[in-house]
C-alpha cells in the first residue's frame, strides 16, 4: 500500500472513469483497496482503457452526463462517497475549435454541477478538480508558469479550463471555506502520456495509429515545447494531494501544478525521436506550410509548490517516461498478455521506483 493507506475501504466517485486518466486512476485507487464508483459518458472506442482493461468489471461503472446536473446529483447521493475527483471533460484543443458549444458546456458546467453535488452530500470529504497546465494565461515565458499566475485561454479548450478553475476558486472561497467538512483543491497537469490513450488529434496517439498502421507520423507543430510526463505522475499527485487535504484539512485547498522537473520539457520532435530511437519502427515527417488552428509552442509548469509541501517529485526522467509509454502501447496493440494486470505492474513498477527515491508518498 502507499498514500498511508488513506484510500483503503473508502469509497471514492470519479467522473470520467471512461476516459484516458479517470481509467487509470480507477485502476491504481482499486489497487490501493478503495471502493471506486465512475460516472461518464459511454467510453468513444474499443481501443480505449476503459474498454481494454474490462474496467466495467473490476469498477461501480455508471453511464451519465456531468452537464446533467440532476443524475450527477443524484448518483453522488446514492454512492455517498468519502473522496471525490472530477476528470470528466472535453479535453480536446483542436476539437474545441469545431465544437466550441460542447466544449464550453462540459467544462464550465459540468465543473459547477460537480460542486453543487458535493455540497449537496455531506459524505464527501475531499473533492479535487483535475484540469490543465493550459488554463493559465500562456504568454510563452521560458519559466513556469505558478498557481497564482492569471487564468486564461485563447483557444475554447484553454478558455473553459481556465473558467473551470476561477469556477473552483469562487466555490471555494464562497461556500467550502466557510460551510461543512469538505476540503477541496484543483490540480493542474503537463501533456500526459501512456498506454490506453487513442484520443483524436494527440500526438502519441497519431504516433501510435500510424505505427499500427506501418505508416509515418505527419508532425503539425514538431517544436512545440511541452511538459511531458507519464500519465502515473500527475495521477500520483492527485492521490498526494487528496490524502494531504483528508489528514490535515483546508491548508491543502487551492490550486496545484504536477509536472515535469524544470530541466525536462521537450519538443514533440524530441518526443518521438525518443520513440524511435527505444524501438525502430515507424517514422514522421514535417509538412511545409500547414495550415493549423493556433497552438501554443512554449508551455511549462511550476511545480514548486508541490515539491516544498505535499513532498511530491516526479519520479521519471524523459527516457524512462518514454519506455513506459511505448511498453504501454504495445500491451494495447499486442495484448499479449492481460491488459488490466499489465496495468498493475506499470503500477508497482512506478511505485518502487518511487520508494528508492524515498518520496514520502510511496513509502
Amino acid at each position: 500500500m502507499s498514500f498511508e493507506n488513506i484510500y483503503k475501504d473508502k469509497k471514492v466517485l470519479i467522473t470520467g472513469h471512461t476516459g484516458f486518466k479517470g481509467s487509470w486512476l480507477a485502476i491504481w485507487l482499486k489497487e490501493l483497496g478503495a471502493d471506486v464508483y465512475g460516472y461518464a459518458l459511454a467510453p468513444y472506442s474499443d481501443m480505449d482503457n476503459f474498454v481494454i482493461c474490462k474496467l466495467e468489471e473490476q469498477i461501480n461503472h455508471r453511464v451519465g452526463d456531468v452537464r446533467n446536473w440532476e443524475e450527477l446529483t443524484a448518483y453522488f447521493k446514492e454512492v455517498q462517497p468519502d473522496f471525490a475527483f472530477h476528470l470528466a471533460a472535453q479535453p480536446l484543443v483542436l476539437l474545441s475549435y469545431h465544437d466550441p458549444l460542447n466544449t464550453f458546456n462540459t467544462n464550465l458546467m459540468g465543473t459547477v454541477n460537480f460542486w453543487e453535488a458535493v455540497r449537496a452530500t455531506p459524505s464527501v470529504k475531499v473533492a479535487v478538480n483535475v484540469t490543465t497546465d493550459k488554463c493559465y494565461d500562456n504568454k510563452e515565458w521560458v519559466w513556469g508558469y505558478r498557481e497564482n499566475d492569471p487564468m486564461g485561454g485563447k483557444d475554447p479548450y484553454s478558455a473553459s479550463k481556465g473558467c473551470s478553475e476561477l469556477i473552483t476558486t469562487a466555490y471555494l472561497e464562497s461556500f467550502f471555506k466557510l460551510e461543512g467538512t469538505c476540503n477541496i483543491a484543483s490540480a493542474r497537469a503537463g501533456n500526459v502520456i501512456g498506454g490506453g490513450d487513442w484520443a483524436a488529434d494527440r500526438i502519441i496517439p497519431d504516433y501510435f495509429r500510424a505505427y499500427k498502421n506501418n505508416q509515418k507520423l505527419e508532425i503539425r507543430n514538431p517544436f512545440a515545447t511541452r511538459p511531458w510526463q507519464h500519465v502515473l505522475e500527475p495521477l500520483s499527485g492527485y492521490l498526494a494531494l487528496g490524502a494531504e487535504l483528508y489528514q490535515k484539512g483546508k491548508g491543502f485547498s487551492g490550486g496545484w501544478n504536477f509536472g515535469p522537473e524544470d530541466m525536462t520539457h521537450y519538443s514533440v520532435k524530441n518526443l518521438i525521436d525518443e520513440l524511435l530511437k527505444l524501438d525502430q519502427q515507424g517514422g514522421y515527417t514535417i509538412p511545409e506550410n500547414l495550415e493549423k488552428p493556433h497552438e501554443a509552442i512554449l508551455l511549462k509548469l511550476d511545480i514548486s509548490k508541490a515539491i516544498e509541501f505535499l513532498k511530491w517529485k516526479p519520479v521519471l526522467n524523459f527516457k524512462e517516461t518514454v519506455a513506459f509509454t511505448l511498453d504501454g502501447y504495445k500491451d494495447d496493440i499486442h495484448k499479449q498478455v492481460h491488459v488490466y494486470e499489465a496495468r498493475l505492474k506499470q503500477i508497482k513498477d512506478y511505485t518502487n521506483k518511487a520508494k528508492l527515491r524515498n518520496l514520502k508518498w510511496a513509502l
